[in-house]
């Protein structure tokens, strides 16, 4: 039998009111991004980084993955090796560029898929409460009790290594405490007269969902979520490093990390460069972050 649903109400006093609120609280965010020069500048590193990355064979000569062990751990400034060259002979500098690639992306995939899975279930377990909030948020429990890097590496260690199963694992970890953000600002909003405003006239939960609770609750979770992402490229780095994520010659800064632990003793400048990329990034992100979260809140 075919169950017929109330028309939303779009064109509702509540829906206009707070779309037209939303309008001019993102520009008011926009407002504020544009003149923290700081932000901006953090986030042109950023940009900079990424296409140093995309057009990667644009700008390096080598193979990042073919050596020779006649340029075998050459120091920097080295003829035709800018950057030096690691335990294989190898170009850094290239390793480096390319290494990007991997590195930028388990930071930021496994970061995008929590929150796509981890703001709705947060989202609906924080709107409709009962019996099915306390199944989702328990379940939660269960996976947020293990710290970060033990779940990862727990996962990693039954999946096996590769960039597919680092990137589930680490997707595992962020979900949880996602969902527990989520849920936490849903359940603030969904008491606020607008909602029930929303409710009484009509609008079904897809539509008050979409058009009232999740313009009000999106700001925090993509802060947080941007906080995530710093955190993720250094677990995929540490897993890299430890043998169970991204596996050698592929070039990422964790295994280029692992490859040149021993070289230390010889040159500690060109043992530390992937460490200093991982360290930059990470760091990048979280200033991004912090940059974010003080234009998104609007009351300061």
């Amino acid at each position: 039998m075919a169950i017929s649903l109330p028309t939303p109400a779009l064109d509702s006093p509540a829906a206009v009111a707070t779309a037209a609120e939303g309008k001019g609280y993102w520009r008011r965010v926009w407002e504020r991004l544009r003149t923290d020069y700081f932000t901006l500048v953090v986030i042109a590193v950023l940009l900079c980084l990424v296409l140093m990355a995309i057009f990667a064979p644009l700008i390096t000569v080598y193979d990042p993955q073919q050596g020779s062990v006649l340029r075998r751990l050459k120091g920097v400034g080295f003829a035709g090796h800018w950057l030096g060259t690691d335990e294989v002979g190898r170009d850094l500098w290239t390793r480096i560029v390319y290494g990007g690639r991997y590195s930028l992306l388990a930071g930021t995939l496994p970061v995008g898929l929590a929150l796509l899975v981890g703001g709705l279930l947060g989202i609906v377990a924080g709107y409709r409460g009962g019996l099915l909030n306390t199944l989702i948020m328990r379940g939660m429990d269960v996976l947020y009790a293990f710290p970060s890097i033990l779940l990862a590496v727990a996962i990693c260690g039954m999946l096996g290594s590769g960039f597919g199963n680092t990137v589930l694992a680490l997707t595992i970890t962020f979900i949880p405490p996602i969902v527990r953000i989520s849920e936490s600002v849903t359940t603030q909003v969904r008491g606020l007269d607008f909602v029930e405003a929303a409710r009484t006239s009509g609008a079904s939960t897809l539509t008050v969902i979409r058009y009232h609770i999740l313009s009000n609750v999106l700001a925090p979770i993509l802060v947080y979520a941007t906080s995530l992402i710093s955190l993720s490229i250094i677990l995929a780095a540490g897993l890299s490093f430890l043998g169970l994520g991204i596996t050698p010659p592929n070039p990422e800064w964790g295994v280029m990390l692992n490859g040149l632990r021993q070289a230390i003793w010889v040159d500690p400048t060109i043992a530390a460069l992937p460490g200093g990329m991982i360290f930059l990034t990470s760091m990048c992100f979280n200033l991004m972050s912090d940059g974010l979260r003080q234009a998104m809140d609007v009351r300061v």
